[in-house]
């Protein structure tokens, strides 16, 4: 192990960042490494997109509001600065497809929109007599694409299930995850399993059913009502505030961004919005791709972040009493067709799903809106927001009068779009990095993953590459 002291900056403090810097901080104060980090975040909050709104018992979440469970880094994580107990499972419940002015429930057995078994898919309205024995092709199509061959999502379903199940269920199921236009985004950057399902088995239907039935555990009824999804009881805003707490206090640096990387012989020298210029061993950058290329503009390997798109939405939280709120559905929420006339492309019954979040008496319900090439409704006012919400949800459920609160939060080119050829040109980036910049890191939602624990796995790994240096 190197005896020099190595000077570690970690730009950004979304989760990325956090989780970098937390495991920086492990390995400075548990295992005596030889370095000093710090935590560099432009604004004067942590999180980045991470917020969560506390106010007269509600927790409301204005940017993400859960994360898969089966992705267990973010437990780990949760585990590590004490807030094991704090995390709770969404109640389960049936989940719906708004199509036209009809909510149709998700027919069971469907994954990712995609079939596994033949019974609820007969019988659901969702989709025309045509569009049932299209989908029922896939046993027959054989595979479309050739070993590391990327195309779109959109491509890939659309031939091997047809224009309606993916228009009608998996497009508004997936677009929930990356708010995206599937026609664009990538195959192998997103569900690249899909890919290898089809060369496993020779179809998505055969391959889904055979793995879904090696993990299925009909006998274990506990684990079966359990919820899929996890957040914390006072919101999500508490573990970054958990993990914030768990760092020195003198290694967080806020309010003052850096505005340009460059590296000088073997360190690297961060110039700062105020005109200070601090240097540093290694650097790991975990900013939202155009922030990152920005401050990279002196070097010619970062093209791809100023060209990659990013999609604007916006969260819509919206508090009644009870009472106010006649839904006939019992169910957690619903997701919206992509032909449909509203507006919103997604409401969850939180009082439903999350009972935490809502006190006695009170029901809380949260709309998505913005889709990909068509976000004008982001730049609205809260007012002409509000109304438009409510005219979408009133045409579905009974809803008396006028919210009690609303809490509309906009995300401005936000949600970064992996569109084919993605992987490649990510790849070459690193590889580009690694050779012209080596002690210089990309990590983050931009990147290889845009799911809470996939940043959290970003951030450890990147720091794993540091340590396995300095051993």
């Amino acid at each position: 192990m190197t005896s020099k002291k190595t000077r570690v900056a970690v730009i950004g403090g979304g989760i990325t960042g956090l989780a970098a810097a937390h495991a920086l901080h492990q390995k400075k104060h548990e295992q005596g490494f030889p370095l000093d980090y710090v935590l560099i975040e432009g604004c004067e909050r942590l999180g980045g997109k991470i917020q969560t709104d506390r106010t007269d018992g509600f927790v409301i979440e204005r940017g993400p509001d859960s994360f898969l469970a089966r992705k267990t880094s973010m437990s780990k994580l949760a585990k590590a600065v004490g807030l094991e107990n704090d995390l709770l499972h969404n109640d389960t419940g049936q989940a719906y497809i708004l199509k036209g002015a009809s909510l149709h429930p998700i027919p069971g057995g469907a994954i990712m929109g995609i079939p596994t078994e033949l019974g609820p898919f007969l019988k659901t309205n969702l989709f025309s007599p045509l569009g049932k024995i299209r989908a029922a092709s896939d046993f027959f199509i054989p595979p479309i694409t050739d070993e590391n061959e990327d195309i779109s999502l959109g491509h890939f379903f659309r031939r091997r299930l047809g224009n309606e199940v993916v228009d009608q269920l998996i497009e508004p199921l997936l677009s929930g995850i990356y708010a995206g236009n599937l026609d664009k985004l990538s195959l192998q950057a997103t569900f690249p399993n899909f890919q290898q399902l089809e060369k496993k088995y020779g179809g998505l239907i055969r391959g889904m059913k055979k793995t879904r039935g090696t993990k299925k555990k009909p006998e274990d009824q506990s684990e079966k009502k359990q919820g899929m999804f996890l957040t914390f009881r006072y919101g999500l805003q508490s573990f970054v505030d958990a993990i914030e707490n768990h760092l020195d206090a003198d290694s967080i640096w806020k309010g003052n961004p850096v505005v340009s990387i460059r590296k000088e012989r073997e360190t690297f020298l961060l110039t700062f919005q105020n005109g200070s210029i601090e240097r540093f061993d290694e650097v790991i950058v975990t900013t939202p791709p155009h922030i990152t290329a920005k401050m990279l503009d002196a070097y010619p390997y970062y093209q791809y972040l100023k060209e990659m798109e990013a999609t604007s939405v916006a969260t819509v939280a919206l508090a009644f009493r009870k009472e106010a709120v006649h839904n006939p559905y019992d169910g957690t929420g619903f997701v919206v067709s992509r032909n449909s006339p509203q507006t919103i492309t997604a409401c969850t019954w939180t009082h439903k799903k999350w009972s935490h979040s809502t006190p006695e008496g009170f029901a809380l319900l949260r709309c998505y809106i913005g889709r990909p090439g068509d976000s004008e409704i982001v730049d609205k006012s809260d007012e002409e927001i509000v109304s438009v919400v409510l005219r979408d949800l009133k045409g579905i459920m009974d809803i008396e009068g006028e919210p009690l609160f609303h809490l509309v939060t906009r995300w401005k080119e936000a949600m970064p779009q992996y569109h084919v050829g993605h992987v490649f040109q990510i790849n070459k980036m690193k590889e580009d990095t690694a050779r012209h910049l080596p002690g210089l890191y990309l990590a983050g939602a931009g990147f290889d993953g845009v799911g809470l624990p996939d940043c959290i796995d970003q951030g450890q790994q990147v720091v794993e590459q540091i340590v396995r240096k300095l051993i």
